[in-house]
């Protein structure tokens, strides 16, 4: 069932959320990253878009060097001759992975096969990743930890439909210790928004609690690529930290 945003409003703890979809005019590829966090370290962070890609930086050096910094700082998103979106440092992988291959589950099983859970116990945080080609397919793909510290990849293959997209979470929204991970097929939703700042504005809305004392939103970048040309993209970051 394809449901509005609203999706993530339930979610008390999403951690990163990745959306990819197809605009209602089947004009634009779209493509949407949101960081929550609950630590000082993962607070301290913002989003910066520096040519063809938006990265994690520090808006706090001294809480990011007390961390895992390289948990932390990544390219979150590249556009290119494809879109690549991820949680983490696997993003490089996938970009290298692209070269001529026509089909994005293959990117993904290609750039991901080395990749594991992050060491962040006692969560063991999955890695979530997403990529998307300009014929019209998306993949989406979760590595979290299994039995006896194995990992399990999960991957899903599917076309992109006007007004429509999916959204996958590191976690499941609920709080616990340790917070469980996302689970099932990503979240199928309906997209109304027309540009990039609409867009990412919808996430960020979505992302706000009922609590206010448990506002973990921290960014939000969405970027709204021409379906015929990637490279011809609009984007818009949300930083709490700015707000």
């Amino acid at each position: 069932m394809t449901k509005s945003l609203a999706v993530l409003e339930g979610m008390t703890y999403p951690g990163r959320v990745i959306l990819i979809g197809l605009d209602r005019a089947a004009e634009h590829v779209i493509a949407g990253y949101a960081i929550t966090g609950r630590s000082p370290s993962s607070q301290a962070r913002r989003l910066k878009l520096e040519a063809g890609s938006i990265w994690t930086e520090p808006s706090e050096e001294e809480a990011i060097r007390k961390s895992q910094a390289k948990l932390l700082i990544y390219r979150a998103m590249a556009i290119g001759r494809g879109i690549a979106v991820s949680n983490g440092r696997q993003t490089e992988e996938i970009i290298r992975a692209f070269g001529k291959r026509k089909n994005p589950e293959d990117v993904l099983r290609q750039a991901l096969r080395n990749w594991t859970y992050e060491p962040d116990a006692p969560h063991f945080t999955p890695r979530i990743s997403g990529c998307a080609l300009p014929n019209g397919r998306a993949c989406m793909n979760i590595i979290k930890r299994a039995g006896n510290d194995t990992s399990e990849k999960l991957f899903f293959a599917y076309d992109l439909e006007p007004g429509k997209g999916r959204i996958i979470t590191t976690y499941s929204g609920k709080e616990a210790t340790p917070l469980p991970s996302f689970s099932g097929d990503p979240l199928a939703v309906e997209i109304k928004a027309k540009d990039a700042t609409t867009m990412a504005e919808a996430i960020y809305s979505s992302l706000k609690p009922k609590d206010p004392e448990k506002d973990y939103r921290v960014a939000v970048a969405c970027v709204y690529a021409s379906s015929r040309d990637f490279l011809k993209f609009d984007a818009h970051i949300i930083n709490k930290s700015e707000r």
